[in-house]
């Protein structure tokens, strides 16, 4: 499991190894690191070292202090290094050591401490690798002048260049919300982020997540003295673990029964791609509920789907549902309230997601994309539009979650999961060929299926603050992100064709285990 510390944390893990070890000896650990993925990249490019010429791009603080002893390193290997000064407080020990080791300090704010835009320019377009360390995780809120000048300036210079460099950011590229993943101003965009003994939440959540590159996370020994995450990240280690593999003495009962209800006469399709993605992931049963024309079509597809109630562990509820259909929403009302009042578990997806009562149980999944959270917060009392959640799909899957008392499962490019205990997790596994019709139907099966799987962990309240639910339902994320990789090849893919991958993907995750 990959693990995210907001700043404060790791400051305050960082403390006790300040105070029993040399004068800058982390920071040099963190320099040689930086300095290490800066040759990774330049073997990558097939750049030589000598003659290669890389910026440092430098603040106050720390993470300015990282860049320079990470120059000196690289000058000491051969290579051409310039330090553009963008501070007037520099971090002297590690400026007097970048010195000695030959490299080049250019200062690029003018008197009055603006930058120097064309003098950046010139400085930016012989180096094929930026190291960026102007500002670190103690930033709040967008950079400020003169850093804000600078990245602008940066930024344009890069949109102009025929070759782009390649930019490796200090701990978390300057600009992006190192605690909550928004991009609140310029952001100096990294194709390579090395950050120091933690992974950041920002990292692994939307919008900044896209501006991180690859992130690679430096052990300097915080480990024992760093408490609870805030946000976690699932591995197929940890998914294998959660995909309970039938023994010789199940049998479809214990293998986890699905209830579904999904589809409608105006959108049909939703039911069968639902129980494509519940009967792929391995369970035992899928009971279905709906229209007889829906449930034609289901049949015809998938005969072993059994039509009509009885005991389940589990219900996905709301795809292909229209609210305004009087008769199918209050049948996923009365199941819901069943489940409920049972304790079973459910996943509610879009027609169901306007139709929940204000409070959940923690064992509930809310599935929405960042339109339907909008409405579901605007629905009640919180007025939110789409643009506010993708600006912070972090912010507002906690928010959900808070206000509901369910999980929350925010789709998007990075699936967000809140949980009202406080467990939040991210998980970017797939594709963006998936953003096609039904694949969400997909998605609402898979989650379904390991609910049931798993319903008698997580029923009558074993579950209370949802922290296993919001493992599941990430889990759902990783299985079906992995089967859109897998499906598309590189190339479109269609939802059905999604859901037929999923076995091979829970066949390679149980096997690696």
């Amino acid at each position: 499991m990959i693990r995210a510390y907001e700043a404060e944390a790791v400051r305050a893990a960082e403390a006790p190894l300040l105070a029993s070890t040399a004068t800058d000896e982390l920071m040099k650990q963190a320099a040689f690191a930086v300095a290490t993925e800066v040759l990774r990249e330049l073997r990558r490019l097939g750049a030589r070292r000598s003659g290669s010429t890389v910026l440092l791009l430098v603040g106050g603080g720390n993470n300015g202090g990282d860049a320079l002893y990470a120059g000196g390193y690289l000058a000491r290997r051969g290579l051409q290094v310039v330090a553009a000064l963008c501070t007037d407080r520099p971090h002297e020990r590690a400026l007097a050591a970048a010195r000695s080791a030959g490299v080049h300090v250019r200062e690029v704010l003018d008197d009055a401490g603006r930058p120097r835009r064309e003098e950046l320019a010139v400085l930016a377009d012989r180096a094929g690798v930026w190291v960026d360390g102007l500002t670190g995780i103690g930033a709040r809120g967008g950079l400020r002048e003169p850093l804000a000048g600078v990245v602008a300036a940066l930024e344009d210079r890069r949109a102009a260049m025929p070759d782009e460099p390649t930019v490796v950011a200090v701990d978390v590229p300057s600009g992006l919300g190192t605690d909550d993943g928004t991009v609140p101003g310029p952001v100096l965009r990294a194709d390579v982020t090395v950050t120091m003994g933690a992974a950041k939440p920002g990292l692994l959540v939307r919008p900044a997540e896209a501006l991180a590159g690859r992130v690679v996370v430096v052990d300097i020994g915080l480990g024992p003295h760093l408490g609870e995450p805030a946000l976690s990240r699932l591995t197929a280690a940890d998914v294998a673990d959660l995909l309970p593999a039938p023994v010789a003495t199940d049998h479809k009962y214990t293998r986890g029964v699905l209830g579904l209800v999904a589809g409608s006469t105006t959108y049909p399709g939703a039911a069968v791609l639902a129980a494509a993605g519940a009967l792929r992931t391995g369970l035992g049963m899928v009971r279905y509920l709906g229209p007889d024309a829906v449930t034609r079509l289901v049949h015809e597809r998938f005969p072993e789907v059994v039509v009509g109630s009885g005991r389940v562990q589990a219900w996905a509820l709301g795809s292909g549902i229209d609210p305004a259909d009087d008769a199918r929403a209050e049948e996923v009302r009365d199941t819901l309230q069943r489940a409920l009042d049972d304790g079973v578990p459910a996943v509610l997806d879009a027609g169901a997601l306007s139709l929940a009562p204000d409070r959940l149980a923690p064992t509930t999944v809310l599935a929405p994309h960042a339109g339907e959270l909008a409405r579901l917060l605007s629905a009640r009392g919180e007025d939110t539009d789409r643009a506010d959640v993708e600006a912070a799909p972090l912010a507002f899957a906690r928010r959900a979650a808070a206000r509901t008392g369910a999980v929350v499962l925010l789709k998007g490019p990075t699936t967000v999961v809140a949980a009202p205990g406080g467990t939040v997790l991210s998980q970017a596994d797939g594709t963006p060929w998936l953003a096609t019709a039904g694949t969400g139907d997909v998605l609402a099966g898979i989650l379904g299926a390991l609910l049931a799987v798993r319903g008698e962990d997580l029923a009558a309240g074993r579950d209370p603050d949802g922290a296993l639910t919001a493992e599941l339902a990430a889990a759902a994320a990783l299985v079906h992100g992995r089967a859109g990789a897998r499906a598309a090849g590189g190339g479109p893919v269609t939802a059905l064709q999604v859901a037929d991958a999923v076995p091979g993907v829970v066949a390679a995750l149980l096997a690696d285990r």
